[in-house]
């Protein structure tokens, strides 16, 4: 790994991302440049349909830019294939999606499990006990997501993005469509692992509040990005 990899283990060089529609070519992200460094927690900020989310995407590997480049701990996502991306995120990436993404067919166990399992990990079971205790669900391991409740679904979700302990962990919109109690929980159960395990935290928020706790606020405005780089308020989590 070279030494500035190690300084930033993301690193973001004039990326854009393009669509075709029957209107011609929509620019969605344009010429996007930013770095993160290890263990930083980093919230994207904007109006809806400003870019986040695809942001996100990109970052993590799920869709590909049009032009520019993202290297994730030393790897360029560009000169990876589908294969090789999806290699990487299972090795060195965690992703909290807004709408769970849980399996129905399997447990909350099961459900923690698969990423380490697909990442040939000997410990997986043990691994996902762990976190589901962590995230208060031990007495629900054998249950199945249609006998979750939606906060009981985002917990079983934040322990899969960690399990494995991933370097980096995307999340989009954590605690949205939750109330108030289980959007608190999360919130809360976000900082501390991040803080615990060093994990790099990126995520994606309407919430100011939310936004406020991390190290660094990013706000998309017109496919273009600005940097806020003081939020209003530093809130330790331990």
């Amino acid at each position: 790994m070279s030494a500035l990899s190690q300084l930033n283990i993301i690193q973001v060089k004039e990326l854009t991302k393009s669509v075709n529609t029957l209107d011609g070519d929509l620019t969605i992200l344009s010429d996007i440049t930013f770095n993160v460094k290890p263990g930083e927690s980093v919230a994207i900020v904007g109006a809806s349909g400003s870019g986040k989310s695809t942001l996100l995407s990109l970052l993590a590997g799920l869709d590909v830019a049009s032009s520019g480049s993202i290297t994730l701990d030393g790897d360029a996502l560009e000169q990876l294939d589908e294969e090789g991306r999806a290699a990487l995120r299972a090795q060195k990436v965690g992703f909290v999606f807004q709408s769970f993404m849980l399996v129905q067919s399997l447990s909350a166990l099961e459900n923690v499990m698969l990423p380490a399992e697909l990442a040939n990990q000997s410990d997986a079971k043990e691994q996902a006990l762990a976190l589901l205790e962590k995230v208060g669900l031990s007495h629900r391991v054998e249950h199945y997501p249609s006998q979750l409740s939606g906060g009981e679904q985002q917990r079983v979700a934040i322990a899969r993005a960690f399990i494995g302990t991933p370097q980096i962990l995307f999340a989009d919109e954590p605690s949205a469509n939750l109330d108030s109690k289980n959007g608190k929980m999360i919130e809360e159960l976000l900082f501390e692992l991040n803080q615990q395990q060093g994990t790099t935290l990126v995520l994606v928020t309407h919430d100011e509040a939310l936004a406020q706790r991390c190290d660094r606020i990013l706000h998309i405005e017109g496919g273009s990005l600005t940097e806020l780089s003081e939020p209003k308020e530093q809130v330790n989590v331990g």
